[in-house]
């Protein structure tokens, strides 16, 4: 059923689908935040240097603050949720106390990561979230009121659309444009490489494209945005998530001092870090590692991937219909075909950047960015928790999941050889010294 179909007043209830409820649930809260002056945001548990020891817990969970961001995070999330579920055609009955449960569940996960050695390691909260979720849906069969509370798609799609308000063209192009060329042309070729060698390891087509995008792109953002333009398989999703949080790790311990070991200058070294590790936090403590400027250049190339994010994903989509099996007469697909099947949640994402980088002042987007981006997160830690409780390992073992994480490592592998050499020649050979 398309999008289209699906936006219909149902027994007196306005029903616009999820892709769309996304996106107005998205805006309805870069709106909020606006309005209550960038004064709202998500639990912070041990700061940014993280907690360590009994004392810092009993410190932390004494403060009012943590109370007050702990409630007004369950109300906030809570409140958006139940619209978007809403205005989705979902049923409502027991989503409440099944959205606590997973709040809560997240906030645990996020506790977790906070701790001081965890971040030291570069862990993050997705990786938590994830873990947990794996634990509680392996161990136990989801009661009815909790499963009402797994809305996965939905706060996959309102974090996304959110995480386009973070992402600001102008930033990309004050930095320069050496960040975004070595962007495209390793995201193209990269996505290329690993599709090709997937297939050729006889992985679907599913998989290779979700793989494709997790390896050349951003990560876990691109894999979920890749997922949710082509409808792929949460379990899937879900393996690649956890090849791309675990594999980054390594990399980012090993990668600097390989870069220091070759003689990588500091500038190269950061454009190469950037544009092959994963995840967004790994990045910064691999950039940290090799210093003020390796940050600031890896920091400039992952930024200028996470970008071609939005663009990435209205390719993939187009892609993917006409890639489509389903089409066997071999008929052309039409503009409308395109449309009725391209995911609306994308759009959210382009038009919340265009805004943030063109159409507000650079002080509101600043402020504001702050607060959005911690929103994006939490929907995403969200996702997390949900995914792994809808994943359980009695399925992927029936899956083939040796060929996709063969796939998987010969294209980071190509990944990391051709970043390397595409970031000496443009920060060493042609751009800045």
């Amino acid at each position: 059923m398309s999008e289209e179909s699906k936006s219909i007043r149902k027994s007196g209830r306005l029903v616009i689908g999820q892709d769309w409820a996304s996106v107005a649930i998205g805006f309805g809260i870069i709106v909020f935040v606006i309005l209550a002056g960038y004064s709202i945001s998500t639990p912070s548990f041990g700061g940014s240097a993280g907690w360590k020891g009994v004392g810092a817990i009993t410190e932390m969970f004494g403060s009012s603050s943590l109370l007050i961001a702990v409630v007004s995070t369950v109300l906030i999330f809570g409140i958006f949720s139940a619209i978007g579920v809403y205005l989705s055609g979902d049923s409502l009955r027991k989503f409440v106390t099944g959205f606590v449960a997973v709040c809560l569940l997240t906030f645990l996960a996020q506790f977790l990561s906070s701790f001081a050695g965890f971040k030291n390691l570069g862990l993050e909260a997705v990786l938590f979230s994830l873990i947990l979720g794996l634990i509680i849906g392996n161990l136990f069969r989801l009661p009815d009121w909790l499963r009402s509370g797994v809305q996965t798609e939905l706060y996959v799609k309102i974090g996304l659309v959110l995480l386009g308000a973070t992402i600001l063209f102008k930033d990309i192009m004050t930095a320069g444009t050496f960040g975004l060329l070595q962007a495209v042309i390793v995201v193209i070729a990269v996505w290329y490489f690993t599709f090709w060698v997937s297939r050729k390891m006889k992985v679907d087509d599913e998989y290779s494209t979700m793989l494709a995008s997790a390896v050349s792109i951003c990560g876990v953002s691109a894999a979920i945005a890749t997922a949710g333009a082509i409808n792929g398989d949460k379990k899937k999703l879900s393996f690649i998530i956890s090849l791309v949080l675990i594999i980054a790790i390594p990399m980012m311990i090993f990668m600097p001092i390989i870069a220091r070991w070759i003689g990588l200058s500091d500038v190269v070294t950061g454009a190469w870090l950037g544009g092959t590790i994963d995840t967004t936090g790994a990045v910064v403590a691999a950039g940290t590692i090799a210093g003020e400027t390796g940050l600031k250049y890896a920091t400039i190339v992952k930024f200028s991937q996470n970008v071609l994010l939005g663009v990435a994903a209205f390719a993939i989509s187009v892609f993917w219909t006409y890639r489509d099996k389903s089409n066997k007469n071999g008929k052309k697909v039409s503009a409308s075909i395109i449309w009725e099947r391209f995911p609306k949640f994308v759009l959210g994402f382009i038009m919340a950047s265009v805004i943030f980088s063109f159409l507000i002042s650079p002080e509101t987007a600043k402020a504001s960015g702050k607060v959005i981006k911690s929103f994006s997160t939490f929907w995403f830690n969200l996702a997390f928790i949900s995914i792994g409780m809808e994943t359980r390992f009695a399925d992927l073992k029936a899956m083939d999941n040796k060929k996709p994480f063969y796939g998987f490592l010969v294209g980071q592998g190509f990944n990391i050889i051709f970043t390397l050499l595409v970031s000496y020649l443009l920060f060493q050979v042609i751009g800045p010294k």
